[in-house]
């Protein structure tokens, strides 16, 4: 945590948190490996040599931090490969518990507003919320599905919730891992930001604050 920031930033009353889903609540990568392969099989097999296979690798390594669509434009995939994996990716769904980086404890105890927007395949989403029991926790949960209508992104999403339940900007923290998804998203609004520094997440000069997890995230909001 960036405590010299902490203390410079002046008091507020935090009233809410627009919470992440993957590596922020629970490791995108607890499904297990084998969950994604089948898609991951798809879009090799529709590559034609598109792609190498190292550049490939890189793709799905990315899969697991980034929507499809983020994936698919920035590493150039052809219409065939986005058809193969968008059909794969659909019909994917948890089927086991998950545990989350266990300390949603310290999420469930936050006493204030708490809102969930994720971004990916509604399915599989979803499945993951009921792997984690967590649905109750929060006041609003919304999926910006990639297999639905086109994706809005985080920032109309942010902006309807403020407005929807009346929250002032400077009132509410959004909490996260991606610096160029809800942390970007958060920073245009005029929210703080908080990036999540889980395992292998690389710390992001964009984020306002930085927490380990949601224990220290707790004691930050008791100073403000």
């Amino acid at each position: 945590m960036d405590r010299a920031l902490v203390a410079a930033l002046e008091p507020i009353m935090v009233k809410a948190v627009l919470f992440d889903l993957d590596n922020c609540i629970a490791p995108a990568d607890e499904v297990g490996e084998e969950l994604f392969a089948p898609a991951f099989d798809a879009i090799r097999q529709a590559n034609r040599s598109v792609l190498s296979e190292h550049a490939l690798e890189a793709a799905f390594a990315d899969c697991w931090r980034h929507p499809l669509d983020w994936v698919a434009q920035r590493h150039g995939f052809s219409d065939a490969m986005v058809a193969a994996a968008m059909r794969a990716f659909q019909s994917l769904e948890v089927g086991g518990p998950m545990r989350g980086y266990g300390d949603l404890d310290a999420l469930a105890a936050l006493p204030l507003q708490r809102f969930l927007v994720t971004s990916g395949f509604r399915r599989l989403q979803q499945s993951k919320l009921r792997a984690l029991g967590i649905d109750a926790w929060f006041t609003e949960i919304v999926i910006d599905e990639v297999d639905g209508p086109p994706p809005r992104g985080k920032e109309p999403i942010f902006r309807d919730i403020l407005a929807g339940w009346r929250l002032p900007p400077e009132e509410v923290l959004v909490v996260g891992d991606n610096p160029e998804s809800e942390l970007a998203a958060g920073n245009r609004l005029g929210m703080t930001t908080v990036q999540t520094l889980r395992p292998g997440v690389p710390s992001s000069e964009v984020a306002d604050l930085h927490v380990h997890d949601f224990h220290e995230l707790g004691r930050t909001l008791d100073r403000m």
